[in-house]
């Protein structure tokens, strides 16, 4: 079993393009289901983000392919999900 808290450590990587995407900043859980739905990236550098307004990447689980030890490979084509979270 991994916890969140490992989860946010590990890096995104799109397989798709080689793209790093960064790291997770929030966790989409359905706590009725006991499933995770998704996750939610940054889209820009966090420093940035004072002057931006707040534009997250959403990454559906059944987008996620693999787990590891240090990143977490997504399959993702050009039309990323966006968040206003």
């Amino acid at each position: 079993m991994i916890k969140t808290s490992e989860l946010k450590a590990k890096e995104i990587i799109n397989v798709s393009n080689g793209q790093r995407l960064g790291m997770i900043e929030d966790i989409d859980i359905d706590l009725a289901a006991g499933k995770i739905n998704g996750i939610i990236v940054p889209k820009e550098e966090k420093v940035l983000k004072l002057f931006r307004e707040n534009n997250n990447l959403y990454i559906s689980w059944s987008n996620i392919e693999k787990i590891g030890e240090d990143v977490i490979l997504v399959t993702i084509n050009d039309g990323l999900e966006q968040s206003n979270t």
